[in-house]
């Protein structure tokens, strides 16, 4: 039988592929350094090179593994402050107007939030002033009634999504 051809799979429109627990592992691999051969993540998880590319393909085309991208240093390029900005606004829903502030460079993520405030802002930026740039540019939207700002002093934990499971039985259950 010939073998089958994986490049061009388009992404998964329905439910979800349950992920088994060599799925996990190579992703939680990849997840630390997406540069990482097929043949070193072999060796990890105990598959063939080949096994292990054909599954980082089916992940990539059911949408597990959305991109592969560099994490970029913030203090390194210039943005040290680090923020995260609670926006209040009137109404619900995200609107056209504030969907344009993800033009801005300095904005890593935008939250819908359920609790005391309707968005999360994520922000780095190069100083104080710079960060007083952004808040002007937020409030500057019409439907923003008010913001909360958070400097981040440190950061103790920043990774990506892992794949990894904790305390979790078999139907999908916690522990108890």
């Amino acid at each position: 039988m010939g073998r089958e051809k994986t490049d061009e799979v388009q992404r998964n429109g329905g439910a979800a592929r349950v992920l088994d627990a060599l799925d996990r592992k190579i992703l939680g691999a990849l997840s630390q350094d997406a540069t990482r051969s097929y043949a070193d993540i072999s060796r990890e998880v105990g598959l063939s090179a080949p096994a292990v590319h054909e599954r980082v393909k089916r992940l990539r085309a059911s949408g597990a593994i959305e991109a592969t991208i560099a994490r970029l240093d913030g203090a390194a390029v210039g943005k040290p402050l680090l923020a995260f900005i609670h926006v209040d606004t009137e109404g619900w829903g995200v609107t056209k107007d504030l969907l344009a502030l993800q033009e801005m460079p300095e904005l890593e993520e935008v939250h819908s939030s359920a609790g005391d405030t309707n968005l999360i802002l994520k922000v780095r930026v190069a100083s104080p002033k710079a960060l007083a740039g952004v808040l002007a540019r937020v409030y500057a939207v019409g439907c923003v009634r008010a913001t909360r700002t958070y400097t981040v002093l440190s950061t103790h934990l920043d990774r990506p999504v892992q794949a990894g499971t904790t305390g979790e039985l078999a139907d999908g259950g916690p522990v108890i």
